[in-house]
């Protein structure tokens, strides 16, 4: 719309601001039609953005149960948790073992006699060495000798050092120290684990700092550990052995005529568990993209404009905008091209070993289409599982699949991801103009319809903005005739006045 001042209806005595807004009112309902088919592409836009995280979510874990590899889950159970615990990989053997906890690895760690003030010193009552407190001031003079591991002795000159500057000398050589103001002490612990991270404090005013064992500073010596696996020994700094997938944690040490049986399984339940997410998370989708498709569409239903919003209270329009929300996928070509061509390959049988098997094979179908509640037509369930409202009560086909015949299962739902896979790489592959790769909507074709719908909408304001001020002209003509008319009756009036 024009921003130009105008003054109108001075001498026609019209209402002309009134009249003009009346003759706008047709044209501007034409550009609001126009904004409106233009939000409903937004509305589409936001719509499918949210629901491709959930079909590309689905694609990511299809892409997993491609491979064999997924199948292999084992568990390792240890008949006594409080000497070792035991989690195996996807590559670990099934097998019994025996365990034995020769010895524990254990970290050094000193802790320095406490620190005092030589007799005489000049102090306060009550005061306490801090970081700050010089050594000279303790009457300790000399260098402190550090070793760690199988590494060289280095030496540290004391003088001019506080205990700070002592403290952090040494954490920059391989330990961590500290100082503890609350019980005077130094503390020193290493920084790797077992026997390699061992250390060996000496020196003159190391005695004097209390930091050796002679001077009573108290050790625990830094060790590895030890282990024997049906007969044979391994060794750890940290108490964590990675052996032919199974990572072993000890965590005490077993009496001689002592061992732990190590019994390592197929993990059935979790075979059981990775295939119920992939149903389950296929269900949801499928279930809201058919309530998104199926949602009964109106014509009722528009984006508003500024002017509409303002008529209605917040309530109103939050309402509205939830309706559209829900409308905004209805009947949409790209949910059921998506959700078809999922479906086919779901209900397709696969050769496994001489037989075709399809997933009701394995206790998995839909509820009858009759039956099913709306907008879970094809909603597929698990016959026996717990969390089934529908089929809990029947028997546990999946389950037994995956205990009897789990080399069954393991092709066939490879097989069946392979393919699933394969059709839902090529529904998002990119198409120029149309779609960008990962994409199962065609989001560069909505762009670019949005974007055409904005230079539209440019160029039909533009318009009614040329409209607006061709009728503010005319009228402004109008009013300057009518002011020259008025003008020269004046005039008239004054000299037929003046001859009297």
């Amino acid at each position: 719309m024009s921003n130009r001042t105008r003054v109108t209806g001075m001498y026609s005595g019209l209402d002309t601001e009134g009249l003009i807004s009346q003759l706008m009112e047709a044209k501007k309902k034409k550009v609001d039609i126009v904004k409106k088919d233009q939000m409903s592409i937004k509305y589409k836009q936001d719509a499918w953005g949210e629901l491709n995280k959930k079909v590309k979510s689905l694609f990511s874990n299809v892409g997993s149960l491609r491979f064999e590899s997924s199948f292999m889950k084992k568990k390792t159970e240890s008949s006594d948790n409080s000497v070792a615990t035991v989690v195996a990989s996807d590559n670990a053997m099934v097998s019994t073992q025996k365990l034995k906890v020769k010895e524990l690895a254990q970290n050094a760690y000193l802790t320095g006699a406490e620190l005092r003030f030589p007799e005489g010193a000049d102090i306060e009552e009550g005061e306490k060495i801090t970081s700050g407190t010089l050594l000279s001031d303790l009457g300790i003079s000399g260098d402190v000798t550090i070793k760690v591991g199988n590494g060289e002795t280095e030496t540290i000159d004391t003088t001019d050092m506080t205990v700070g500057s002592l403290v952090s000398k040494l954490s920059q050589k391989g330990v961590d120290a500290k100082f503890d103001v609350n019980t005077q002490r130094i503390f020193i612990g290493a920084k790797k684990d077992g026997a390699a991270g061992d250390f060996e404090i000496g020196g003159s005013a190391a005695n004097a700092l209390g930091l050796t064992e002679g001077a009573g500073a108290k050790k625990i010596e830094g060790k590895q550990g030890t282990i024997e696996l049906n007969g044979v020994e391994f060794h750890s700094d940290n108490n964590v052995y990675d052996i032919n997938g199974m990572t072993i944690t000890a965590k005490k040490e077993t009496a001689d005529d002592e061992e732990v049986v190590l019994n390592t399984t197929k993990d059935t339940s979790a075979i059981y568990d990775m295939v119920k997410k992939f149903i389950t998370d296929y269900t949801s989708l499928m279930n809201e993209m058919d309530k998104l498709y199926n949602a009964t569409s109106t014509t009722k239903y528009k984006p508003l404009t500024d002017e509409e919003k303002a008529a209605m209270s917040d309530y109103e329009v939050e309402k509205w905008e939830d309706k559209l929300k829900e409308l905004a996928l209805a009947k949409d070509d790209s949910i059921s091209n998506v959700s078809s061509a999922m479906r086919e390959i779901m209900n397709q049988g696969f050769t496994v070993g001489d037989k075709t098997m399809y997933l009701f094979d394995f206790g998995i179908e839909a509820q009858n289409y009759t039956e099913a509640s709306e907008n879970e037509k094809h909603a597929l369930h698990i016959k026996g599982d717990a969390d089934d409202t529908v089929f809990a009560a029947e028997d546990n086909t999946l389950k037994y699949m995956i205990n009897t015949d789990p080399d069954a299962v393991t092709e066939f739902f490879t097989k069946l991801s392979k393919e699933l896979y394969s059709k839902m790489d090529k529904m998002s592959a990119r198409e120029n103009g149309v779609r960008s790769y990962g994409s199962f909507f065609d989001d560069v074709k909505l762009k670019s319809d949005y974007s055409d719908y904005k230079s539209k909408i440019d160029d039909m304001e533009l318009k009614l903005s040329q409209y607006e001020d061709k009728w503010y002209d005319k009228f402004a003509k109008m009013e300057s005739a009518m002011a020259k008319m008025q003008s020269n009756q004046n005039a008239i009036s004054s000299l037929i006045g003046g001859g009297q």
